[in-house]
């Protein structure tokens, strides 16, 4: 059993912020954890414009405060957000985020990340296979 709280990873390397300061994501379940996905709360600054294309790993996002849009960059949609919206990238999607007020979500990754991940110049997080 894994019991740990946003609290206790705060202010360590598994919390991590972007390098333009628009997200913080708290990486509670990693890949190191060995249950086959990833738990992070995200939080993205209101006003910002985030860019991501998770080409190897499927993302469910569920949205718990904030309001904002995402823009489907792939299908050119744009959708709305508000607390209780969940968007899952199951088609790996590139995809804008532009939050109205600060949104805070939980976000599961798999495969896993393993925490050492940074997005490149077009928002992939790489593939790391997780020792065994």
């Amino acid at each position: 059993m894994i019991v740990r709280t946003t609290a206790e990873i705060t202010d360590t390397e598994r919390d991590i912020t972007s390098e333009d300061g628009n997200w913080r994501s708290k990486r509670i379940i990693l890949g190191g954890d060995k249950v086959g996905f990833s738990f992070h709360e995200t939080t993205i600054k209101a006003g910002s414009v985030n860019e991501f294309h998770y080409a190897n790993h499927v993302e469910a996002v569920w949205l718990v405060e904030g309001t904002g849009k995402l823009i489907d960059l792939d299908n050119d949609k744009v959708y709305e957000l508000g607390p209780g919206s969940m968007y899952l990238l199951n088609g790996h999607e590139r995809h804008r985020v532009e939050p109205d007020t600060e949104m805070r979500m939980l976000c599961v990754f798999n495969p896993p990340v393993t925490g050492r991940e940074v997005h490149d110049e077009n928002g992939v997080y790489p593939l790391i296979e997780v020792p065994a």
